[in-house]
């Protein structure tokens, strides 16, 4: 008998430390890894969090013990992992992060050759059953360690900045909080290099230095109460725009020049303009959560749209079956194929910064139309006692009214000029709403309400 690892969630790992993840477990994992995909080199890098150098060791150490070489590349983000994977023809790699879980949290994010998300069944499960059976082969032969944290960190950046025609950008002021995650470092070395020659970007870093301790809190500027400083700082120092980082930054949020919040639907919506303008006809990918505004963008710009399902994995699959050039998600996840169709927190801001400078508009202005043209709610999270009880009294209330029903991702129902979706959350007791309409015809609060006290009066 073996106890089973709690800390193998729906499609990565993380756990509260030494309650059900530790450095032995990560030596599993790095270990289970290495054997599963029978790997020459594996890729691993860490977060800025205490644990996570310790907990990359450990990880390593297993990788060694299993005979593949580990190609380190230090203090990065989770896109800087993906991308090295692919640069250097990695069997797999390894993130050591809890992203913006919280203080006393950490994890790992495992993709494999050509950072693709692992399968579920076949790679996933068996490398959870690895770690915990410890069935693993012996083997005399030890990998080396290889330190390519300079080598990763110099191709990302000529990666990412290829994205960008650094003629076209004009003199900006950007704000760029960090939340002291990772990003500060990463950043650098892209500002480095893009003020080199060109015209000079001033940007205003916040919170800018990696610290564990997160003496601003953990770095999820999703959140409501999160983004005061950041927009308040765009005001006060009269910036462009500002962008906030989550703590691996492989999610990045926008304020405009009013400070104003950028909600991440818009930003696909926007995203997808800029890669229609330069690729015609191209396939553009979204989730189904908030889906009228980029559709419309799509078929003004004569691309193809393609819904996929909500999450990491399933954008990445749909996004390689259609070779689509760009796939985005309303919570700020960007995945790009041109960077092995990974996502990245970084390129986002840059392609911005771009677009702001070719259309001579602020960030405020290119978003507004979109916004009045296809208002919505953002999304709201509501705590039920069974979700599956609540989400059917919601349905039962509006089917006969749904001009259609999209069960892709929970459940997307049409009426008239506006919808909604509902889906259960993977990992907690949550209900997800999105409400959008088409105009300002329907009210949005109105629908809102009328969906919350459904959801109430079923749980």
């Amino acid at each position: 008998m073996y106890e089973e690892l709690t800390c193998f969630k729906a499609y990565d790992i993380r756990g509260e430390i030494d309650i059900n993840i530790n450095e032995e477990i990560a030596y599993r994992v790095g270990r289970s890894v290495a054997q599963h995909f029978n790997s020459k080199s594996i890729v691993v890098g860490f977060d800025a969090r205490k644990t996570s150098p310790d907990f990359a060791k450990a990880v390593g150490q297993g990788i060694m013990d299993a005979g593949s070489n580990l190609i380190d590349i230090g203090l990065a983000g989770t896109e800087e992992m993906y991308w090295a994977v692919s640069n250097f023809s990695a069997s797999a790699g390894i993130m050591v992060t809890a992203s913006h879980n919280p203080i006393n949290y950490n994890g790992m994010k495992i993709v494999k050759s050509g950072s693709r998300p692992l399968d579920d069944y076949e790679d996933f499960k068996v490398i959870k059953n690895l770690a915990e059976t410890e069935k693993w082969t012996k083997t005399d032969n030890k990998g080396s360690h290889l330190d390519y944290s300079d080598e990763a960190r110099s191709d990302y950046v000529t990666k990412v900045m290829s994205f960008v025609n650094r003629n076209e950008l004009k003199p900006l002021k950007i704000v760029i909080n960090s939340g002291n995650g990772a990003a500060g470092p990463t950043f650098d070395a892209i500002e480095k290099k893009l003020n080199t020659n060109y015209p000079k970007i001033e940007f205003v870093r916040v919170d800018h230095i990696p610290d564990s301790t997160f003496p601003n809190g953990i770095p999820n500027p999703l959140l409501l109460e999160n983004h005061h400083k950041t927009a308040d700082i765009v005001k006060n120092t009269g910036a462009d725009f500002g962008v906030a980082f989550d703590g691996d930054f492989d999610r990045c949020f926008f304020f405009d020049e009013t400070g104003k919040f950028v909600p991440g639907e818009y930003l696909v919506g926007l995203l997808a303009t800029i890669f229609l303008e330069k690729e015609q006809g191209a396939t553009i990918v979204h989730d189904p959560r908030v889906i009228w505004n980029t559709q419309d963008i799509v078929s003004q710009k004569g691309g193809k749209a393609e819904q996929s399902k909500t999450g990491h994995a399933f954008i990445k699959q749909t996004m390689r079956k259609h070779e689509a050039v760009y796939g985005g998600e309303m919570s700020a996840h960007h995945y790009f194929r041109d960077f092995a169709y990974c996502d990245s927190g970084m390129i986002p801001w840059l392609l911005v910064a771009e677009l702001v400078s070719k259309k001579n508009q602020s960030l405020g202005d290119l978003v507004k139309n979109r916004v009045s043209s296809f208002p919505s709610s953002g999304e709201i999270n509501f705590k039920v006692k069974d979700a599956d009880s609540s989400i059917t009294s919601v349905l039962e209330n509006y089917r006969t009214e749904a001009k259609t029903l999209d069960e892709m991702d929970g459940f997307s129902l049409t009426i008239d000029d506006w919808r909604f979706n509902l889906r259960k959350s993977n990992t907690e007791p949550l209900v997800r709403l999105n409400v959008e309409s088409k105009g300002t015809s329907i009210n949005l609060d109105d629908q809102v309400k009328k969906i919350s006290n459904l959801l109430k009066s079923a749980s």
